[in-house]
Parts: structure tokens; sequence; C-alpha cells
């Protein structure tokens, strides 16, 4: 009974202390009383910071970023379905705003007035910790957890004003406590100066918490993880939307402040190398590629080989292997699915609806490898000369092994059964509005082979946060960018396709900086497919107003006007067709692949597209704030 009336009480304290957080404006808890025994208790703290983790995955869930979708669906690497209120046909439509809001339903925490929640928490935690002392935790073997809880309160408050600056551009930095009595006039600060304070929470976090965190520790924030903040911070700032790209209608306050400058790409190279030679706690390397299962092993769930020797099981094993994890993971949050997660994978015939459909768009990015023992794009000049047919994308050549892990396609092999898209209840569908697949392609990533929708026994390890090779291509692109390519790069590049048992870049690359460019990006999207990467990507590089996109979009004919522009305003898939001649053999019959355009209303209006609006209440309570571009 004494434990239970403890819980209660350490829930009412909790609760008063963050009673009527609504946004990052709201007052202090008014009762003094409670809040001395929250700060002047170390299991209360650790309650609050465990909270506030909670607070941090529901802000950054890769696979169900929007509610029950994932980002790639409003991208060019996958539609979606109509499932749960269709939120992604809501952003292809641009049905939101600042006054209407975001798309109905797509909120779990990722939106500006929760993130604000969230930091305010992180606030209230680092100055009642000052304020009171907290004592340290009693627990023996314990000493210097109450340092490492102040630390990892840094990070997630630095991680937290990330997600806002990744989503909204210019955000005010808010690093102390509101009270009612205090100025309100906020201003948002530039990309620059935000980048410079996540990093400053950054080290002080590193300053505080071990360099690996093993055992029951695992998963909260270590070394490692500032460095990754830092990385990717800075990363951000030495894009083109913060470093010389050409934005359009610039209403943005500090635009005069985004011109190139080579030097961000200095310290985005400075701090991905900070992160690839992270030590553990041994003095060893922190990170390393998972490399564990051999070229010989396609090995499923039950080492039973069921996907016609497509599928490496090292590259679906990377994503659920503890070693991985432990290894590779630089930052990540608790688990994002569980078995229910089969229904949105699934085709119809084994029982699912398929809730997010890969684009012919990502599909062309997965190279091929040539005779002479590299990778090219599908869309190369040489690629027809080295055996690539269209009307046989899949078999006429090897493509990256990363493909056939990924997606599923018209004469792939799942548990031993051939997905037939040509007829039945997995054929190609006319609609997102329909439970087969309206692209041609039902998705496979995260999903492993032998699992069966409704056996209840596995659960979906959401994909990190930021991966090794994420960090390994900023210092890449960096590197790039600064002195031009080089060898050290091009091996870089081709470790982490050799762990994927893909072809090395072509040599020429190593002197080529353009060359090297296109190589960098295709593998960045190909490897981190489905991440949650490639929203922010397009837009912090602008694509959809490239010059080259743009020019590819004017001169679109038809389907078969490809490489696509990756203006995030097309939608295509394949189907196949029945034809004596076709090199695809399914169910006794033969087929030749054919492309197609999906009509679903995409558009991409810029400059707006670029970053989610201010809320209209937002800009009422906060007179000082500047709506983003275009709305």
């Amino acid at each position: 009974m004494n434990k239970i009336k403890l819980f209660a009480g350490l829930i009412a304290s909790i609760s008063l202390l963050f009673m009527g957080c609504d946004d990052y404006l709201d007052r202090m808890p008014d009762d003094k009383v409670n809040e001395q025994e929250v700060f002047t208790r170390f299991d209360y703290v650790n309650q609050l910071v465990t909270d506030l983790y909670e607070g941090a995955k529901s802000a950054n869930k890769p696979l169900i970023y929007f509610n029950h979708f994932g980002t790639a669906a409003i991208t060019d690497e996958a539609s979606a379905s109509s499932h749960e209120a269709a939120i992604p046909h809501q952003f292809h439509i641009g049905n939101y705003g600042p006054s209407q809001g975001m798309p109905d339903r797509s909120s779990v925490g990722q939106y500006w007035w929760d993130l604000y929640t969230k930091i305010r928490k992180a606030n209230i935690i680092l100055e009642g910790v000052e304020k009171y002392n907290t004592p340290d935790n009693p627990q023996k073997g314990r000493e210097g957890d109450i340092v490492k809880r102040v630390g990892e309160t840094y990070f997630l408050r630095g991680y937290l004003h990330f997600l806002l600056l990744r989503a909204y551009g210019e955000v005010p930095y808010v690093d102390h406590v509101i009270n009612p009595d205090d100025d309100m006039s906020f201003t948002q600060l530039s990309a620059h100066e935000v980048v410079e304070r996540i990093c400053a929470d950054a080290d002080e976090a590193y300053a505080r918490v071990a360099a690996f965190n093993g055992g029951q520790d695992f998963g909260r924030v270590d070394q490692g993880a500032c460095l990754g903040l830092k990385a990717m911070a800075r990363w951000i700032a030495a894009t083109p939307m913060y470093n010389g790209g050409n934005f359009p209608s610039d209403t943005r306050l500090y635009k005069d402040e985004y011109g190139y400058d080579a030097s961000r790409w200095e310290a985005a190279k400075t701090a991905a190398k900070a992160v690839m030679e992270a030590k553990d706690n041994s003095g060893g390397l922190r990170y390393s590629l998972y490399s564990k299962h051999d070229v010989n092993d396609f090995g499923d769930l039950n080492n039973d080989n069921t996907n016609n020797s497509k599928v490496y099981r090292r590259l679906w094993n990377m994503f659920f292997d503890m070693d991985a994890i432990q290894s590779e993971w630089v930052w990540f949050v608790t688990r994002d699915k569980d078995t229910g997660w089969s229904g949105d994978v699934l085709p119809p015939s084994q029982g699912g609806h398929a809730r997010q459909r890969p684009l012919q768009q990502q599909v062309d990015e997965y190279e091929y490898i040539a005779p002479d023992g590299y990778g090219y794009p599908v869309y190369a000049d040489r690629a027809v000369s080295d055996g690539y047919d269209d009307e046989n994308p899949y078999e006429s050549v090897r493509r990256d092994p990363r493909f056939y892990r990924d997606i599923r396609y018209h004469g792939s092999v799942y548990r031993s059964t051939t997905l037939n898209t040509a007829e039945g209840n997995d054929a190609v569908s006319g609609s997102y509005l329909d439970n087969a697949s309206h692209t041609g392609y039902y998705l496979r990533k995260f999903y492993k082979d032998g699992w069966t929708r409704g056996d209840g026994s596995h659960i979906i390890n959401g994909p990190a946060i930021w991966r090794l090779p994420e960090i390994m291509y900023i210092y890449c692109e960096a590197v790039n960018e600064t002195t031009g390519p080089n060898e050290e790069i091009y091996g870089i590049l081709n470790e982490i396709r050799a762990r994927s048992f893909m072809a090395p870049i072509p040599p020429g690359a190593r002197t080529d900086k353009e060359l090297m460019n296109e190589y960098i990006q295709r593998e960045r999207r190909v490897e981190l497919f489905y991440e949650n990467h490639r929203i922010w990507h397009a837009r912090l590089y602008l694509e959809p107003d490239d010059p080259a996109e743009i020019a590819l979009e004017n001169a679109y004919v038809n389907a078969d006007s490809w490489p696509y522009p990756k203006t995030q305003r097309w939608s295509h898939g394949m189907r196949p067709v029945e034809d004596e001649n076709g090199k695809i053999e399914v169910n006794g019959k033969k087929y030749k692949m054919q492309r197609f355009e999906i009509q679903e209303g995409r558009v991409f209006e810029t400059p707006r597209h670029y970053l989610f609006p201010i809320m209209t209440d937002e800009l009422k309570r906060t007179p000082g704030l500047v709506q983003n571009p275009g709305w």
C-alpha cells in the first residue's frame, strides 16, 4: 500500500509540475511546495527525464511521423493509401495552412506547439535541479546519475530545437522557463544562430554523459549521440537552404546571412569526422558498420531461404540484431510499431492493405551492377548496352541488393510465394483509395522474411534516427564540397556499399566532383529509404526549384520521360502487361513491365511547402514572430 501511495504522490507531483503546459509561454507551477518536493528527490527528477525521453520519441517517430504514416508517403519515395483520414493525400493537395491547421489527425507531437511544450519541460528540469541542488542517485554503484540526467536533458533540449529548425527554419531558441511576468516579445533567430545554440547544448551534454551506455542504460544519450546532434545540425547549416541556395521569393528574416560560406561545410566535415572517430569506454571505436552474415546467407527468420536468394540475411537483420543497433545506431528512440504494422505493409493476398507504396521514382535510384564490375544508375547512357531492359527492370541486370530488400515487385518472392501484380487481389489498382497498391510496388524494408500477419510474435524496431552511414555521407559530401573528391571518400562510400554486397563506384568519381556528388546523393537516398530522411533532404537542397530538375519537368512528355524530376510534383508506377515475348513469367504467363503516371493531385508550391507554417494562434500569442515564406 505504501508503494502505491508513493507512486500516486509522484504522479500528482509531476502533474502539478507540468500542469497547463499547452505552449512554451505557460507559467511555472504555482505550488512551490510540490516544486521543492520534486527537485529534492532524485527518483522524481529521474522520472521527469524519462518522461522527456518519451516526449522526444513522440516528436520524431520515423515510421509514423504523421500518425499512422511515415514522411516517405509525401515525397517521391512512396505514395500511400486512404486509411486513417488519408493524411498523406492531404499534404499532396496542399490541404493545410496557418488558419486551418495541419492535416486532420496528423499530429503525434511533432509540430511547433508540442515541441515547445517539451522544451519547456526540459528547462523546468534544468532550472529545478540547479535551484534545489538535486541529490544524486542513492543506489549503490549509481553515483553520478544526476549529472548524467542533466546532460541528457541538455541533449534533449538541443534535439527538440533541431526538430524545430528542420521543420520550421528560423525559430526562437528557448533556454529558460518563461514566467507570466516575463517579456513575451520572442523573435526568431537565424538558422545559423539556432545551430550554434544546438551545438552548445550538445557540448553541455557531452561533458556529462558516458562515452557508451551498456546494460540497463543502453539507449540513453551517450557522447556519440551528442556528436551526432552536432553533425546533423552543422549539415543543415551547410545545405543550400541556408548556404548559398536560391530560395524562391525569400522573405526569411535573415536571408542575408544565407549566402554561400565554405566554412559551413568545413564545420560539417569536422563534426561528422568526430562521430566517425568517437571512442567507447575502453578507448576503441564507438561505431562500426554491421557486417555479420556473409554473401551466401539468404536465411530468413527461421534460417530458411524463402526469398529466391534475393534478400541477404545481413540486410534485413541489420535493423533487428542488437549487435547492429549497438554498433551503428548513433541516436534512436524505442520501438516504433508492433505486429499491427503487418497490415500496413503486406499486400491484400497476405491480409494487408499496403499503407505505403513505393514509387517508380525511388525504384529508379537503385543502381545496377555492370559487366565491368561497377555500379551505375539505370538511367545512365550505358545502361541499355550493359543489358538493362526497362521491360524487365528487376532481373535483366542485377540491381543493388538493397532494392530486393526494400521493395516487393511483380515476380518477387516472399515466403516462397511469388507476387502477382497483374491479376488477383494484389493487382495494380487504379487509386490510392484501394487496398492494393496503385503504384505496382509494396514495401519490404524493416519487415523480416518469414513473418506472418496475425501470429503476434513479432515487433518492428523503428529505424534509427541517425545511423552511422548518414554521418559518413555528411563527411564525404563535406570533403567533396571543400577540397574535392579523393581516395578517402571514394573508399568510405565503397565501404558502405560493400556492406550491402553492392558493387563499387566507378573509379572516375575519384577525380570528378560532380559525379562524386551524384553518387553521394544517390547513396544517401537508397541507404536511408523510408527512414524519415527524404522529406528534409528534398527541401534543404531546394530540389523543387533546382534549375536542372525544373528543366526535366519542362521536358516531360509522358511516363517514358525518365529520369523523372525531383520536384516532388510527380508520381509514377510500373504495371505488368501480358506479352508472349515478355521476360517475366508469373503463374505460367509472360509479362513485360510498363511505366505509368499516377494521378493523385500532387502539388508542391514554392516557397510555402519548403517549411511548415506557424499557426495563426501562435502568431497572435507571440506578435514578434514572423510567418514562414509563402504562408
